[in-house]
């Protein structure tokens, strides 16, 4: 056995509050992390010991949360968790870049920003190709992010128009079962791409958007028959649609048009989960150039934190049932690069 290593950190030009957290809440939950290096925080000072493999990894986690701090970056509890989990798994990552000050994302007037490297993976994806699939549990910002690159492409006159797209399909229920006109039949299936136009535009924004055409949300049936010309096009919870449907709204892009399409595989709501169009779709398009396929997983998960560990304690009951792996949609980016994806002001969906 290799002997302990002891480790002397000093942190300069910045608080030490900053970095351990109200009475030390960073500082318990790095510790209980890392149980085999023992971390002693004096004043300015912080000393750790343990095998040098894990003294570098936390030797590593503290100078990333001093850079950040050094930025002016407020540190949160969910920040603490998403970095020492990075730090877990791959000794580490260049997380500071997350947080580059002068770094643009969109073009809007809210700042929105990616919160992990995942959703820094899919933001960049949207930019350069025409068509990407988000994949990935709830939380992971895929809805939010993919209409945040719509209106920060129609800000900018890239695109003269959005349209938002969502299946009818929600556990089993039929839109004609609902009471009302069709509007508000289809309301609660797009209430969604609704809570996400007026975070970013507002109301008065978006009712005028409506009325002059700018802006559409409809069901995924209405699109048959359709050309979509200089048009931002989402397609949210695709794998409630079927591949005869996924067909239909891939060919209904024109010419200047960009398709996002989202979607969590584990949660098909259609009566054969083997009939996603979102599931059935990656084989046959994963090679195809100019389209993208990101892979989010629980650890790019943005809402409570235990919502990542009920993702995973679904995904580690359905891999015992199943006898196999739980299904992702799709290879994860540890399988596709060798390495973790995944760190922090992009909002959940």
């Amino acid at each position: 056995m290799s002997a302990n290593v002891v480790k002397r950190l000093h942190l300069v030009e910045v608080d030490p509050l900053l970095i351990y957290g109200h009475r030390d809440q960073f500082l318990r939950h790095i510790q209980d992390a890392f149980p085999h290096v023992q971390i002693v925080a004096r004043g300015a000072d912080i000393y750790l010991e343990g095998a040098a493999a894990a003294v570098a990894s936390v030797e590593g986690l503290f100078l990333d949360l001093t850079s950040l701090a050094k930025q002016g970056k407020e540190l949160s509890d969910t920040d603490i968790r998403y970095f020492t989990e990075m730090a877990q798994e791959q000794g580490g990552s260049d997380i500071s870049q997350l947080y580059a000050p002068k770094k643009q994302y969109f073009h809007l007037k809210k700042q929105v920003k990616p919160k992990t490297l995942g959703q820094e993976e899919y933001i960049q994806a949207m930019g350069r190709s025409d068509i990407v699939f988000g994949i990935g549990p709830a939380g992971t910002g895929k809805t939010y992010l993919a209409v945040a690159a719509a209106v920060s492409a129609l800000r900018r006159r890239e695109k003269n128009r959005i349209v938002l797209v969502r299946p009818a399909v929600e556990a089993g229920e039929s839109l004609g079962f609902l009471p009302g006109d069709f509007q508000e039949k289809v309301d609660p299936y797009l209430r969604p791409l609704y809570d996400a136009l007026q975070d970013l535009l507002g109301a008065d924004r978006i009712r005028r958007s409506f009325d002059m055409d700018i802006v559409e949300v409809a069901p995924l049936a209405y699109m048959r028959g359709r050309t979509l010309n200089d048009a931002f096009v989402i397609l949210d919870e695709a794998q409630n649609s079927t591949i005869g449907q996924m067909k239909m709204f891939l060919t209904r892009l024109g010419t200047n048009s960009r398709a996002v399409i989202t979607g969590d595989v584990t949660q098909i709501d259609l009566p054969d989960a083997n009939e996603s169009g979102l599931v059935r779709i990656q084989p046959i398009l994963q090679d195809v150039p100019g389209i993208e396929f990101v892979y989010l997983t629980p650890r790019d998960v943005v809402r409570h934190h235990l919502v990542q560990r009920i993702i995973r304690a679904f995904d580690d009951h359905t891999m015992g049932e199943a006898g196999g792996p739980a299904p992702t949609g799709g290879e994860t980016r540890e399988q596709k690069t060798g390495a973790p994806g995944g760190g922090p002001e992009g909002k959940p969906e």
